[in-house]
């Protein structure tokens, strides 16, 4: 089977969003914006994966553009969690790294899809 990066990492990111969500309500007694996080962080993995199954380009664009403000909305989250000391700077860091992965990914995957949209 042909490797999908998008897939793997957004798959793999949503399992260290569930594994951060577990830690901030077991050690850190949060719950309010694990919550948060824990339902941005693992819609891009979803999402990703909906659109593996698009009935068009233009719907493939549309589930990945949203993928990609739920991505957004979790680095949005991360940085108020380490801003908050709920996270400290190794934990966000690592994070951090993740999501602006995922987020250049699905920049260019978007870009990408748009112009071969344009040249038909």
């Amino acid at each position: 089977m042909k490797e999908n990066v998008i897939l793997d990492k957004s798959l793999d990111f949503a399992v260290r969003i569930v594994n951060l969500y577990k830690y901030l309500i077991s050690d850190k007694k949060e719950y309010v914006l694990s919550k948060q996080i824990l339902k941005s962080g693992t819609a891009i993995g979803a999402l990703v994966r909906e659109a593996q199954q698009a009935e068009s380009n233009a719907d493939f664009i549309h589930k990945l553009a949203i993928a990609l403000k739920e991505a957004d909305e979790t680095d949005y989250w991360l940085i108020l969690l380490n801003k908050t000391d709920y996270l400290n700077d190794e934990q966000f860091s690592s994070l951090k790294n993740d999501a602006e992965e995922l987020i250049k990914l699905l920049i260019s995957i978007i870009k990408s899809s748009k112009e071969k949209k344009n040249k038909k």
